[in-house]
């Protein structure tokens, strides 16, 4: 009896102690120790759904090659394109040499030592000749043998939709370096590429076409209006495309001359004034949108020149930087001659008409 009542006391002595608290090597020892421990430390064990042990090496051996590739990579990149690098092919004309810069010549787009030419501000020259029968045999042998009708109609009835996932826009930039390897981007899973072209550029779309044929190699087989579809050729090989450095960003342009004097040429001061002043009271003759299509707009200023003198275009919400552009096309399209920009209008005389010929010349 006095042993059980001894037990008891000892049994509520304990009880009434506080506890005692044990670190994780505690634990651990113990755990090893005894077979039944009050506490067992929680291990860290594999979830058996989703094994992700801590030193996994990475399951892509093919990813890891090709990041090493793209390692040894050296600088600068030798591209044997047949022209030379601009950030617009369609936008600039080569004849015009600037009369200042707005940022040093030495400041590659490219990137300072990625490419082998030199930028001289607007341009980056390719160091050999270019033997242009060469090039040529090497593009006819890329291109093979021409597309039939129903061929043509079925990659039209595949691209023509507006939704389609292989299309390129070509805004007021035109023909830009960067979109050249757009192209061999889409050419690696497609056969064509459908272009939608809008705004300025849209004014002569010979020289798009031109453009697009010459600097990607492609053929241009179907064409309405605004939209093109570009093929790459039947013996396209996507693993040996050209090599196309990119432009890191975009170049300031460079400062031309101006493209309106104070006086027209062929004209006095009082002459000048008179035909500004008519050109801003006669009403227009036709209105421009942002970012629309122009296709249409060089023959309807050749049909009103036969009749009227001076015309006035409409160029509200276009923005001043795309009216100068339209106004350097119309000058080499049409021709004729700006004479005033003012509040997003036009003012464009025809020139002095030649009595041989009854045409107009540009001023």
């Amino acid at each position: 009896m006095l042993q059980l009542l001894s037990r008891r006391r000892c049994h509520l002595r304990r009880r009434n102690q506080p506890p005692i608290l044990l670190t994780y090597r505690q634990l651990a020892q113990s755990h090893f120790q005894d077979e039944d421990p009050p506490f067992s430390p929680i291990l860290k064990t594999l979830n058996p759904q989703n094994p992700k042990p801590q030193n996994q090496k990475n399951e892509n051996p093919k990813r890891d090659e090709s990041k090493k590739k793209k390692k040894k990579s050296s600088f600068p990149l030798k591209s044997d394109l047949p022209f030379d690098f601009r950030y617009s092919y369609s936008e600039t004309n080569p004849a015009v040499e600037p009369i200042g810069y707005r940022e040093t010549p030495k400041f590659s787009p490219f990137g300072p030592g990625r490419i082998d030419r030199r930028w001289t501000g607007t341009a980056a020259p390719a160091k050999q000749a270019v033997d242009l029968v060469k090039v040529e045999e090497e593009r006819k042998a890329v291109l093979g043998e021409p597309l039939s009708e129903e061929e043509v109609s079925n990659l039209v009835e595949l691209y023509r939709h507006s939704d389609c996932c292989r299309q390129i826009n070509l805004g007021k930039g035109g023909v830009t370096h960067n979109m050249i390897d757009d192209i061999h981007n889409h050419w690696k899973k497609a056969e064509a590429v459908r272009i939608k072209c809008l705004g300025v550029p849209t004014l002569d779309m010979d020289n798009v076409c031109f453009h697009i044929e010459e600097k990607s190699g492609g053929r241009i087989i179907h064409r309405q209006i605004n939209i093109l579809l570009l093929y790459r050729g039947r013996n396209y090989d996507p693993k040996n495309r050209p090599v196309v450095p990119l432009m890191l960003w975009k170049p300031y342009p460079p400062i031309y001359p101006k493209l309106i004097k104070s006086v027209a040429d062929g004209l006095t001061f009082e002459e000048t004034k008179e035909l500004r002043n008519r050109g801003l009271n006669s009403p227009p003759l036709m209105k421009l949108t942002r970012n629309g299509v122009y296709a249409n707009v060089v023959e309807k200023v050749r049909e009103a020149f036969k009749t009227e003198e001076v015309l006035k275009l409409d160029c509200a919400h276009v923005g001043m930087s795309d009216c100068k552009r339209i106004a350097v096309k119309l000058r080499d399209l049409v021709p004729c001659a700006p004479i005033l920009y003012k509040d997003e209008q036009i003012i464009l005389w025809r020139g002095k008409k030649s009595t041989e010929t009854g045409s107009g010349d540009p001023c």
